[in-house]
């Protein structure tokens, strides 16, 4: 086995997608697929773009967003990624150019890329690095407390995927679930595993209609999470 699909398969298996299994194949033509975007050029006419975004307001505790209500202030990634620099620019910009393509591909109402980092108070949080879609939560606290009531923090905390067909049974059977668009019932949430198996971050997709990730959709997000953890800043 060559070193391409054997380290698609133990990417699975760490993650515990099972239901990709049998699907390598695919996950591959997916990969190829990303790989081939990156090499287009990547035109940055304004890297700024690339480090600000809005973001919501959270609730006093911080525990939640408030929706439909954006920040003054944008989130600046400058801050927890310790500045600008030509490498990251372009890091952000092929981040960008994956998670548009991962969107075109599966049809996800939303689609992001977060990194395992400290913020300058020194918490451990997955930071959001490239999205598609609403405004939405910047950092999510790696703490056994937030992953309680977050999909994202519960996978950076476990490497393990999480597939939610159905949100609102999700949440009555005492799932946590982060809203940020009260409209998804559906959310894939993959780990991106460094060459050590450690998490090195996430990639969270959500849509409207229920069960809308199968396994056709997930082998395209496995190959997003295989490729992205290369192009992490």
């Amino acid at each position: 086995m060559s070193e391409g699909p054997a380290r698609i398969s133990r990417y699975l298996r760490l993650a515990g997608l099972e239901q990709v299994g049998g699907r390598e194949p695919e996950v591959a033509l997916a990969v190829a697929d990303f790989l081939e975007a990156m090499g287009e050029k990547v035109a940055i006419d304004d890297p700024g773009s690339l480090y600000a975004y809005p973001v919501p307001m959270l609730t006093e505790d911080g525990a939640c967003s408030v929706l439909d209500e954006l920040a003054p202030v944008p989130y600046d990634l400058a801050g927890i990624l310790g500045g600008r620099s030509d490498q990251t620019t372009r890091r952000l910009a092929l981040l960008e150019r994956l998670v548009e393509r991962a969107q075109e591909t599966t049809g996800a109402d939303w689609l992001g890329l977060y990194q395992r980092r400290v913020n300058p108070a020194g918490v451990a949080v997955l930071v959001k690095l490239a999205y598609v879609g609403r405004a939405s939560r910047a950092e999510f606290p790696l703490t056994p407390e937030f992953a309680a009531g977050s999909t994202n923090s519960s996978v950076g905390l476990t490497g393990r995927a999480l597939v939610i067909d159905d949100v609102a049974r999700h949440v009555e059977a005492g799932g946590g679930f982060y809203v940020c668009d009260g409209e998804v019932q559906s959310e894939a949430c993959l780990p991106l595993l460094g060459e050590d198996g450690t998490v090195v971050g996430i990639l969270d997709a959500e849509a409207k209609p229920r069960s809308f990730f199968g396994p056709v959709r997930l082998a395209t997000l496995a190959a997003l999470a295989v490729v992205a953890p290369a192009v992490l800043p």
